[in-house]
């Protein structure tokens, strides 16, 4: 099959490249990022540069679908938030789409509508306040004597207020966009990734969150069981019908309450993981009965990130051992011997991000989906 994939800059889009490569499949890239981490591999056909879905998104539709008709795409799978901006013009996208309709998207997508949904499907959520004035604030501080703020709409937990004073939040929130405020939880961390056909999960991972880039990209990558997140994985897909790829970002209390904090409509890390499994990409393109998970039980990172984010963060935090003995026993999720562009000249895109944050005053988190992400427009 012709695959078109989309987000060639992440890390977990070429690994997907990768696996539908070493599948026998023919794969396509298209992204609005000129020489982006996927760019150089072996395992992509053809790269094509189109215009930001952000700011250009109509452009954007048209050159996807010339690509699509152009090189006889039979699938196109979305991977990071252009997502949103795919799953807009899908209608008019002659192949198949693997993603769900924008409307179901930002149902999930957006922080306050997932809680709806989970909590309407009897299913653990943090407690949760719609923030739009300044009287929402007030009224949340008094609920809770602990808690956190984040936008309705966001990633990479860029600008989330974890425990801030009261006069720091009135500071910060501008009401721009909505925000919402939960209770503070304590515990563990859990990430998951899945892929699902018409309500039913066809591959699922789940790994601890304990080394991120900022407050909330996890960096290190490793399988557990968890049969209390799958079922709740389970039951959400199920009661929602979906299709495509989803994650989720849980916590778990000491007491062994566990509760979703957000969704991620969307591919994540934990292609990393699943990737070592021959049957994951037919949970893409024909689905079998069972769900696939790791067959890999190794530890793998971003190597390039736990230099950046995790060791500056270790040092500071008297973890310095912790850290080397997980960077020295994990794979690169980057570096492939059969493939060793994309780690040798990865440093292009990591230098375009530092670049753009420095032009904007922002994170290089932040400036890496500067010309995908999506808040809510439609």
């Amino acid at each position: 099959m012709n695959i078109l994939l989309t987000g060639g800059r992440a890390p977990a889009t070429l690994e997907l490249a990768r696996a539908f490569h070493r599948a026998g499949h023919t794969v396509f890239m298209a992204e609005s990022l000129r020489g982006h981490l996927s760019q150089p591999s072996a395992a992509v056909k053809a790269n094509f540069v189109v215009p930001a879905p952000r700011q250009n998104k109509e452009a954007f539709l048209l050159a996807l679908q010339r690509i699509i008709v152009e090189n006889k795409i039979d699938i196109l799978i979305p991977t990071c938030e252009e997502i949103f901006y795919v799953s807009m013009g899908q209608d008019k996208l002659p192949c198949v789409v693997f993603s769900e309709p924008i409307k179901k998207l930002n149902t999930f997508h957006n922080k306050w509508s997932f809680v709806v949904n989970a909590i309407g499907l009897d299913l653990y959520a943090p407690e949760t306040i719609l923030i739009s004035n300044q009287d929402d604030i007030l009224h949340a501080y008094a609920h809770w004597r602990s808690l956190v703020l984040k936008p309705v709409y966001s990633r990479f937990a860029a600008r989330t207020l974890i425990m801030p004073p009261l006069k720091e939040a009135i500071s910060k929130l501008k009401f721009d966009s909505p925000w919402v405020a939960q209770e503070f939880l304590e515990g563990q961390q859990y990430c998951t990734y899945s892929v699902c056909h018409s309500g039913v999960v066809h591959a699922h991972t789940t790994y601890p969150s304990n080394f991120t880039a900022g407050q909330g990209a996890t960096i290190v990558f490793e399988h557990v069981e968890h049969p209390a997140i799958f079922n709740w994985v389970r039951t959400f897909v199920r009661e929602n019908n979906f299709t495509g790829q989803i994650a989720f970002d849980f916590i778990q209390t000491p007491q062994g309450h566990l509760y979703a904090l957000e969704c991620n409509p969307r591919a994540t890390s934990g292609v990393h993981l699943l990737a070592s499994n021959p049957l994951f990409v037919d949970a893409f393109i024909n689905p079998k009965p069972g769900c696939v998970t790791p067959l890999d039980k190794s530890t793998h990172m971003i190597a390039a990130a736990m230099l950046m984010y995790a060791l500056p963060a270790a040092i500071k935090n008297g973890k310095l051992l912790h850290w080397l003995k997980t960077f020295l026993s994990s794979n690169d999720v980057i570096f492939d011997i059969r493939d060793p562009l994309p780690f040798l000249l990865q440093f292009r895109s990591i230098f375009s991000y530092l670049a753009l944050a420095r032009k904007q005053g922002g994170t290089p988190l932040e400036a890496s989906t500067f010309d995908i992400e999506w808040n809510g427009k439609i």
